[in-house]
């Protein structure tokens, strides 16, 4: 801690009753909705990995406080992901980082296809609760709602969560491009503007490469 260039920041709001905010923005899933169309591959996958891969590349978004609040970085987080379940509600899925897109994809649709439908919706959240960190990103889908802002459940007083939560919304044609809304909520002890200004443009630039 005492080389950490982040460490008077990280002080300065350790204290506070709640350091974690959220930033909504739109970005461009033209390129990638065309690909995953023709190549009969998930749209969701597309953007899973996109939002992944740019969490990768931000450090800031791989620091976390363990439940012996220490701060931890990881060299590499996955990303856990509600999917519907027919005749339930959902089921919490863990994605892992893979860079290549193809072996990202692949993995991921074996994954989800193998959701047992009487599973815990929330075993992915309770094995990372008995682990003690939280070596992940987790975003929410909601691909029939189009929001300008969103806000986030807070499970203790004082602590907004344990790792950075994501919503993504409804995609909306405009101008002739196809825009998505994508939330994020982040912990300012670890995460500044410029950092999140450097995700949302990573997240745009991988979803423009598979045009």
């Amino acid at each position: 801690m005492s080389l950490w260039d982040r460490r008077d920041n990280y002080l300065f709001f350790e204290d506070f009753l709640n350091s974690w905010y959220s930033v909504t923005t739109e970005v461009d899933c033209t390129n990638a909705r065309r690909a995953a169309c023709a190549g009969g591959r998930s749209f969701f996958l597309h953007y899973l990995y996109a939002v992944l891969r740019a969490a990768n590349e931000v450090d800031a978004l791989r620091y976390r406080t363990d439940n012996e609040g220490r701060v931890v970085f990881h060299d590499q987080v996955d990303i856990i992901t509600p999917v519907a379940v027919p005749g339930r509600t959902f089921f919490t899925v863990r994605l892992p980082y893979r860079e290549d897109f193809g072996l990202f994809h692949d993995e991921g649709r074996e994954l989800i296809s193998r959701i047992p439908a009487d599973g815990d919706p929330y075993g992915a959240e309770k094995r990372l609760m008995a682990q003690g960190d939280y070596d992940v990103v987790h975003l929410s889908a909601v691909p029939d709602m189009y929001f300008t802002s969103i806000t986030y459940t807070v499970a203790q007083a004082g602590r907004g969560c344990n790792y950075p939560l994501m919503t993504a919304g409804r995609a909306v044609e405009r101008e002739g491009r196809l825009l998505m809304p994508l939330s994020v909520y982040v912990n300012h002890a670890f995460v500044d503007g410029a950092h999140l200004s450097d995700f949302f443009r990573r997240v745009g630039e991988h979803l423009e490469a598979f045009g």
